[in-house]
């Protein structure tokens, strides 16, 4: 059975965009934008494998990033280029097997690329051997001389701009490398074309641009968050917990000691409070709750601050292009009375989640003496959290 593979070649550096790291792994909307790219291609029904390709100092830390996003699967590789462009596309069609029918190479600086115009790309390499993404040229179009001066202006009919994805019949690709040898070019179209392969123009996007200048992530920035309706800009999560009553602790809510004559029970401080808004934001996430990451069989987490491992949370949140917009907490006891620590409660959780005070809300009642909370058994919590997305960092 034939598939169909994408090859995402990641090399370049960022220094005309003043970074000191490849442009490939800089934020847009607090998301790697090679992480961007990957899980359109991820997400597009015609393909069936991803191969990035990336310098081989970056392999590593590479493999570790889509690992980090859950893009690291079976039908995703991550494997080493080469010197030039050309190189790195045939480094992954290298590994591609003799089963992989279509091939579909897409710069990983283009991360606004759409899943239409990918099975658009796809559909046309079937239909015609080889196609290309790409958009008429619209503005006019001046030759200059050497000294920066105008010699004629060009005409622009029947030209049109180069994009990616560029999609082709593996064979063809193959036998389009043997027959150029070493010779240089800019993309797979101008190998094709060396090789004498008729290239089928499919129309592009405006918005399928290519990150090269600053300017370029302020566009994408405003393109992805006007055309985010996947919930990713924004989620709500809910967490619970309850501890018991214990003589022989410190009881600790909200990061905040509390004087009384009895603690809760837990691994670490069993401050319920933290540990419920940790839930809220891990749920909002998705990544299930904080005893995945923090098991009470660690001992590293014995008796630890949990404000310490709020802090670990809100940063998963951040890795993920994500932060707290504002939490609102119930706390249910019996007693203590706990109105006069509700300020200094909300300080500490506020800045362990980066936020002002007044997007954090606490709140404390009672069960009118009902329930395992109103035999004061224990304590337990309510949180609900927003999240939203960063801006580009």
């Amino acid at each position: 059975m034939s598939s169909t593979a994408a090859i995402i070649p990641a090399a370049g550096s960022g220094s005309r965009m003043g970074l000191d790291h490849p442009k490939q792994y800089h934020h847009l909307c607090g998301v790697p934008i090679l992480v961007h790219t990957v899980r359109v291609f991820e997400a597009a029904s015609c393909i069936d494998m991803i191969v990035v390709v990336v310098p081989e100092e970056r392999v590593g830390s590479t493999i570790s990033l889509l690992r980090e996003y859950g893009l690291l699967s079976g039908s995703l590789q991550v494997v080493a280029g080469g010197r030039r462009r050309q190189d790195s596309v045939k480094a992954g069609l290298d590994t591609l097997g003799k089963d992989v029918e279509i091939v579909l190479v897409h710069d990983g600086a283009r991360p606004l690329v759409s899943e239409n115009l990918i099975g658009s790309c796809c559909r046309a390499a079937r239909n015609h051997g080889a196609a290309i993404a790409a958009i008429p040229v619209k503005d006019t179009l001046k030759k200059a001389a050497a000294n920066g001066n105008i010699l004629h202006t060009v005409d622009r009919e029947n030209l049109w701009q180069a994009q990616t994805p560029q999609a082709v019949s593996a064979n063809v690709l193959r036998g389009a490398y043997e027959a150029a040898g070493d010779r240089d070019v800019t993309d797979e179209a101008s190998l094709l074309e060396f090789a004498g392969v008729a290239v089928h123009l499919v129309e592009g996007s405006e918005t399928n641009i290519k990150i090269t200048r600053p300017d370029d992530l302020l566009v994408a920035e405003k393109i992805m968050t006007k055309n985010d309706s996947s919930a990713a800009a924004m989620r709500v999560g809910h967490g619970y917990d309850a501890h018991r009553f214990a003589t022989d602790r410190e009881l600790v809510l909200g990061g905040v000691k509390i004087p009384f004559e009895m603690g809760l029970v837990g691994h670490s401080d069993a401050d319920v409070l933290t540990h419920a808004l940790c839930d809220a934001i891990l749920g909002a996430l998705g990544l299930g709750d904080i005893g995945a990451y923090f098991p009470d069989s660690d001992e590293q987490f014995a008796g630890v601050y949990s404000i310490t491992l709020l802090e670990e949370v809100v940063k998963m949140a951040g890795d993920r292009g994500l932060k707290v917009a504002n939490g609102d907490v119930t706390v249910v006891c019996e007693k203590p009375r706990l109105s006069p620590f509700i300020g200094e409660m909300k300080t500490v959780l506020a800045a362990a989640c980066g936020v002002a005070v007044e997007r954090i809300n606490v709140k404390a009642t009672t069960t009118e003496k009902m329930g395992f909370t109103g035999r004061m058994e224990g304590v337990s919590c309510h949180a609900v959290v927003l999240l939203e997305q960063k801006r580009t960092e």
